[in-house]
Order: structure tokens, then C-alpha cells, then sequence
């Protein structure tokens, strides 16, 4: 006998709905079934399962569909449920997946209102957020990452208190070499060991599980994935290394900050102590001149501090010292679905805050180069035009269950320092090759597009049985 057949069946909570639609009591319905009604109380309180033959004298007495009777709520509307009690709106409640499945199972029709209650306050949320943006205000429901994200922009993502102390730092380590070639981490660890009695090992991944990086505080040891390559296990050092050294003073500027609660802080406190590891294996000075050098080489920049890629091009977004400002770079990382994990810019940003990049920005189709830098020239619709380029990068810990080159990293200035990078030599900046992009779809006035995937905001449609627009949603 297969395994559906030995399923039993409790329909509790849709018989009783059932009871309720025909105006009956328990017992009454228990005296048409012929039953009794302790047995159909047990029934509806999922306490007993539906046998086959109740099943038939259902349908016989009040004429039921058994296919409508027996429908569940499903994995589909289980996992909505699941989705919906997840939003940080009901941060604190914690609702089991038994409550989410009882609901689910037996009261459809309560879960179908909260549902259809939860997609009207999200699609509220998200036009006021994008009304929000067009009007230029901040929204008042900041998530934790967004918080941080906006207080490190409001910075130009620049922290001189964390650059002074990532030079020292790094100049104290070079003085600690027995050899000129002795490489950053194998440094970093002596000194960790030498001061703070910390020691570093490597474990296989399925000993880490999910960490890349976790820190042994009773045993003094740092644990790192066997999954991190060479760049990515260094800035795992510097960061312990930050943590160890300057602790008090990530702790202050976290302090100082004022984040509204204590997730906020604790990832204020963990973006800072990433800047200052990149500011101990990046020294301000030196990656600076390098990059003015180099004509801002990411490629150079790589080889001459042993970072990756994307430490390199995060860095290039930090240079806002006054007395030796860099090329002003905006930065943003997407995953192939479009997500957005990081926007930082030291000068001025051309996207917006909400939403995804335009999908006619070169970003998106670097997957389709892994591992090659395309450039392009864009222009937003205020007329403003920027020099990007774009490059896809493995994701940091990942394994041989992880598809390779998933994520990209778009880097542009303004197209008035193009002149200043490698990357645009040979192209005719005076009268260059332009394409012209929006914000998100939502913010996006640009008309017609064929690539758009929503209208915008307040734009009413023009959509009629005569005539076909290359949008998908011709507006007003």
C-alpha cells in the first residue's frame, strides 16, 4: 500500500466550516451522519481522522464535492504563510510552523484574508517607499542593513578615524617582517598569536557548516573555512586582527552613531570593523598613489596588495581624503536574480536606494563573461553621464554545491574623471557611445522601453485593444 493511502485524512477544521455554512449543530449533523457527537466532536478538533465511509455520507447527505471537502490549504500556501510571518512586522511573535500549518489546513479562509491583507500593506510599502525616493525623504521603516547602509553613505563611505588607525597598523606589521616578501596574513597571524595568545586554523567546511569565519574565544583560536580563498582568508585575519587591536575604538564610533537598536548596531559595528581590516591590508597613502599610478588598475591594484577583485574595487569607493581624494567611484554588488547586496558610493549615486539596477546597464549581462571587465557609458535621466564597468566574482565561501561566478560588481565614476582610468583609453570621450538608462522600473519615466518590468509610479497606463507599444506598459 502506498504511502497516499496511508495518509489519514483530518478535515476538522473544514467540516466544522461546513457545519457552520449549513446553520447546524453538532448534534444535528451527528444525527444526519449517524454518528455520534462526541465522535464528530472529536472530528473537528482533528482528534480522530475522517474515515472513507463519513467521507461518502458527507457527500450523499449534503451534497458535497469530496474534491472541494478534501482540498488542502497545500505546500503553497503553507510556505506564503511561512513567508509572510516571517516579515520583520512581526518581529518578536515567533509563530511555529505547526500554527502556520494548522491555519493553513483549517481555516483557509482566515489564512486567504491574512494573506491577501499582507500583499496590500507590501505593495503599500513598496509605493511608498518608491514615492519616498522621487520625493527625495527617507523612509521611516528602515531595516537594520539600510540603516547602515544610509549612515555609511551619508559619510561618502569614508571613516579617516579608521584609515589613520588601519596605516599604523599596517606599518607596525611591515616592521614585525623578517623578510620583505613575507605575505600580510602570515604577519597577522604572528602578531595575533605573539600578543593576544590567538591562534589560526583552517577547517574543512563541513566542520565550519555555515561560517566562514568564527572566532574560539575559550580555546583562543580563530576558525576559518577551507572554502575561503587567499584574499578572502587575509581580510578574515584583518578583521580579527581589527577586532583584537582597536575593539574600544569600533566600539565608540558605533556608539557615536546612534543606531536605533541593537541589530543595527551590532552590523554598524560589523561594516566598520570590515573597513578597518580593508584600510590594514589597503593603507589609504599607498592604495591611493598606487591607483593614481596605475590609472586605477584593478587588476594591478590586486597584485600589489593581495587582495581580490572586489576588496579592490570597495576600496576604490573609501578615497575622500581630503588631501589625496581618488576618482569618486560608486559601487554596487547583484546576485543573477537581480538582488542588490551592497550600493556604496563616495561621491554622488545614479541608482536608486529601492529596487534593482536598469537591466540595460552592462551589469546584469557580465554573467554572460565571467571573469571579463565590460565598460559602458551610461546616462540617467537627468541628463548626467558615468563611465562603469563590471565583472563577475565568486561568492566568498562558497563550495562545490555553489555555482561559481554569481555575483557582480558594477564600478563607475562620472563620465568628467573617465580620463583618469585605464579602462577608458582609446575611447572618444567628447563624443562618446551612450546608453540611456533609468532608476528602478517603479521610478523609471523613461518611454518607450522594452526591458521594462513595471509601470512607473503615479503614471497612469495607456493600454488599449488597438495598438501594441514595444513597453509592456506604455503610460501617460
Amino acid at each position: 500500500m502506498n504511502a497516499a493511502a496511508d495518509r489519514k485524512l483530518f478535515l476538522g477544521g473544514r467540516l466544522k466550516r461546513l457545519r457552520r455554512d449549513l446553520d447546524l449543530s453538532q448534534t444535528a449533523m451527528a444525527a444526519d451522519l449517524g454518528v455520534s457527537p462526541s465522535y464528530l466532536n472529536h472530528i473537528e478538533r482533528n482528534q480522530r481522522p475522517v474515515s472513507a465511509q463519513l467521507l461518502l455520507r458527507l457527500a450523499e447527505t449534503y451534497d458535497v464535492d469530496l474534491r472541494n471537502l478534501g482540498q488542502s490549504g497545500g505546500p503553497a500556501s503553507e510556505a506564503e504563510l511561512a513567508e509572510a510571518f516571517a516579515d520583520p512586522l512581526f518581529q518578536g511573535l515567533a509563530v511555529p510552523r505547526h500554527e502556520i500549518v494548522q491555519l493553513a489546513e483549517d481555516q483557509p479562509a482566515a489564512a486567504d484574508a491574512i494573506l491577501r491583507l499582507y500583499r496590500a500593506f507590501s505593495d503599500r510599502r513598496v509605493r511608498d517607499r518608491a514615492e519616498a525616493e522621487v520625493a527625495g525623504a527617507a523612509s521611516p521603516a528602515d531595516s537594520p542593513s539600510e540603516w547602515v547602509r544610509e549612515y555609511i553613505q551619508s559619510r561618502h563611505n569614508h571613516v579617516p578615524e579608521l584609515d589613520a588607525l588601519g596605516e599604523a597598523l599596517h606599518e607596525a606589521l611591515r616592521a614585525e617582517a623578517s623578510s620583505p616578501d613575507e605575505s600580510f596574513e602570515a604577519l597577522a597571524r604572528a602578531r595575533l598569536f605573539a600578543r593576544h595568545g590567538l591562534t589560526v586554523r583552517t577547517l574543512p567546511a563541513e566542520v565550519m557548516v555555515e561560517w566562514t569565519r568564527r572566532f574560539d574565544p575559550h580555546r583562543g583560536r580563530l576558525l576559518l573555512s577551507d572554502t575561503l580563498g587567499p584574499s578572502s582568508r587575509a581580510f578574515a585575519v584583518a578583521c580579527q586582527l581589527a577586532l583584537m587591536e582597536h575593539g574600544a575604538e569600533l566600539q565608540a564610533l558605533t556608539e557615536t552613531a546612534n543606531a536605533p537598536d541593537a541589530p543595527t548596531r551590532n552590523l554598524l559595528k560589523t561594516s566598520l570593523t570590515n573597513s578597518l581590516a580593508a584600510a590594514i591590508l589597503m593603507p589609504y597613502a599607498a592604495f591611493q598613489r598606487t591607483a593614481e599610478e596605475t590609472g586605477y588598475d584593478l587588476a594591478r591594484l590586486q597584485a600589489r596588495f593581495g587582495v581580490g577583485f572586489e576588496q579592490a574595487a570597495h576600496r576604490l569607493t573609501t578615497l575622500s581624503r581630503p588631501t589625496a581624494r581618488g576618482v569618486p567611484f560608486f559601487l554596487m554588488r547583484v546576485d543573477q536574480a537581480g538582488n542588490v547586496s551592497k550600493r556604496y558610493a563616495s561621491g554622488a549615486f545614479p541608482f536608486s536606494r529601492f529596487g534593482g539596477a536598469c537591466p540595460r546597464w552592462r551589469l546584469h549581462s557580465a554573467f554572460r563573461t565571467p571573469g571579463r571587465i565590460v565598460t559602458q557609458i551610461i546616462e540617467t535621466p537627468d541628463g548626467s553621464r558615468w563611465f562603469t564597468l563590471a565583472r563577475t566574482v565568486d561568492r566568498q565561501g562558497q563550495d562545490a554545491f555553489t555555482e561559481g561566478q554569481d555575483l557582480a560588481i558594477g564600478l563607475g565614476c562620472e563620465l568628467k574623471h573617465a580620463h583618469r582610468l585605464i579602462y577608458a583609453r582609446g575611447l572618444d570621450l567628447q563624443k562618446p557611445e551612450v546608453t540611456p538608462i533609468g532608476p528602478a522600473c517603479r521610478l523609471c519615466e523613461r518611454h518607450p522601453c522594452a526591458e521594462r518590468a513595471a509601470p512607473p509610479v503615479g503614471r497612469a497606463l495607456t493600454v488599449d485593444d488597438w495598438s501594441k507599444s514595444v513597453s509592456p506598459y506604455p503610460f501617460a
